[in-house]
């Protein structure tokens, strides 16, 4: 299929990459939990039916995972800034993927897939919510960085506002699945349930079993699930 998947991402350094996961993992684990995610990601990307593969990265990727892309590094300023300058990077259609769904699978792409490879697309532009009012997921049959740029990034309200600019640029919008970004625990859990038996699912595992219950947000302590009591 004509089209280019770009991934955004960058190194993933302990005490810089999923900040947010510390507590109750370390800066390292988070690192490590952080480096498994975009592992996984770009695995699964390479699964998909594209013409070009781009990996907009910030830092030096690992040899693994810059396999089968044309690595860029990402450009200077504000997030908006970043994904506005991707558009141009290519001359067709864009899809642009971030680090942070390793549930991530052909299945919910499947819509703007079967649109895009037909004789006339019926949307103009494809965008995924994440469930924190963000977006995972941004395409763009024909890349415009005025589309993105100056769209507020990281907000509850990110998603609603990039869907709003869209909408007033006359396009046709497609909405892919809502899916969770990982960047709390609670999250990585839920992400885990969603790719059970995948490299990362089972990183969490190893994880989750190597934190105190009441320290892993989104368990139910023992006590709470046998009535007040941990059974022997």
């Amino acid at each position: 299929m004509n089209f280019t998947i770009a991934v955004i991402a960058k190194e993933c350094i302990p005490g810089k990459a999923k900040t947010r996961l510390t507590p109750p993992l370390t800066p390292a684990q988070a690192a490590a939990l952080a480096q498994t995610s975009l592992s996984q990601t770009l695995e699964t990307v390479r699964s998909f039916p594209a013409a070009r593969r781009v990996l907009v990265f910030e830092g030096t990727p690992l040899r693994r995972d810059a396999a089968g892309f044309e690595v860029v590094a990402q450009s200077a300023g504000r997030l908006d800034e970043r994904l506005a300058a991707i558009c141009s990077l290519v001359t067709g259609p864009l899809l642009i993927l971030g680090m942070d769904t390793p549930q991530l699978s052909l299945a919910p792409l499947a819509g703007l897939v079967a649109d895009w490879s037909a004789p006339t697309p019926r949307h103009d532009a494809w965008i995924g919510p994440a469930s924190d009012g963000g977006f995972w997921a941004l395409g763009l049959h024909r890349p415009d960085g005025s589309l993105v740029r100056g769209v507020e990034m990281s907000t509850p309200r990110t998603g609603a506002q990039q869907l709003a600019r869209l909408a007033s640029a006359g396009l046709a919008v497609g909405m892919l699945p809502t899916l969770t970004d990982v960047d709390h625990f609670a999250d990585a859990l839920a992400a885990a349930r969603d790719c059970s038996g995948t490299p990362f699912a089972r990183a969490v595992d190893r994880l989750a079993l190597g934190l105190p219950t009441a320290r892993v947000p989104g368990s139910v302590p023992a006590e709470a699930s046998t009535g007040g009591r941990a059974r022997s």
